[in-house]
């Protein structure tokens, strides 16, 4: 996103993004596409695409106003939206541990949050907003979106992203064509950021709990640190240093609960577990 900003404007970038995204998709599954899936779902996909369209536009926008690793570490507010959202409405469960570890990375998402300057209380508000978009969808995607085959869901959901998007950037005046630079950035981000990051992504809130999901990706902060330093000398301040060792302190305590930081899914093997009953061996769902 930051790296498009002097290339392009943010409605534009992101309905590019997402709409060469949607096109590799349909590349990638050659034509076998099954219509009918869209029509029995198509009030999903509204959902869907209306949420995540509303949440890509505004987190283009707020890299006018916070560095990428800030606005990575504060979107980790993402924690407490997927916690409550997983517990109160998804009926998942986390032990007094976990909860004890989820609050010590909210509060690290707080101290970052609570930060002098007009533009980054603005940017600030945005990728909060954002964030709280994105974790709704991830549980309607959770609750209404399992059973539906997984290529068809993720090329319809990718399709009625870049609609949504469309009428955002035209509502806003923002759509222009993009240059020789910024298309070569938008390929990259399509590929990595869409097609890549987001398959992935759905495939784990498949097999995992939401909860547990939300706070294990708590970790990308440390990522996002690490590449906008070199691209964007960025550099954190002492309390995005503090609330991050917060944060990354809350992941580790719950992952720990659970057997350990990398012992991510029960679901991806081979066996499949019910909750009435012993495991099944058999195909993942």
């Amino acid at each position: 996103m930051r790296a498009l900003l002097p290339h392009l404007v943010p409605a534009s970038s992101a309905f590019w993004m997402v709409g060469l995204a949607t096109l590799e998709m349909a590349i990638i599954s050659r034509g076998r596409l099954d219509a009918g899936v869209f029509r029995r779902h198509w009030r999903f996909f509204a959902v869907v695409g209306l949420l995540v369209g509303v949440n890509t536009n505004l987190g283009f926008i707020a890299v006018r106003y916070v560095e990428p690793g800030t606005a990575s570490l504060l979107s980790r507010t993402s924690i407490l939206f997927g916690v409550l959202l997983g517990v109160f409405w998804l009926g998942e469960r986390l032990t007094r541990v976990e909860m004890a570890g989820a609050a010590v990375a909210i509060a690290g998402a707080i101290a970052i949050s609570a930060q002098p300057g007009d533009h980054l209380r603005v940017g600030s508000l945005v990728v909060v907003i954002a964030t709280l978009l994105y974790a709704l969808h991830s549980a309607v995607v959770k609750r209404y979106g399992s059973a539906i085959p997984f290529r068809e869901f993720f090329f319809f959901r990718l399709a009625s992203t870049t609609a949504v998007i469309f009428v955002l950037g035209v509502g806003q005046q923002q759509l222009v064509w993009p240059g020789g630079t910024a298309w070569l950035i938008l390929v990259v981000a399509a590929t990595v950021n869409v097609v890549l990051s987001r398959s992935l992504y759905y495939l784990a809130l498949r097999r995992l709990d939401m909860t547990f999901l939300t706070i294990v990706l708590t970790l990308t902060p440390v990522v996002t640190w690490l590449w906008s330093i070199p691209l964007f000398g960025g550099r954190p301040t002492g309390v995005e240093i503090v609330g991050g060792a917060a944060i990354l302190s809350g992941v580790i305590i719950v992952s720990a609960s659970r057997g350990g930081l990398f012992r991510f899914a029960p679901g991806i093997s081979s066996t499949v577990h019910r909750q009435d009953g012993p495991p099944v061996k058999g195909r993942a769902p």
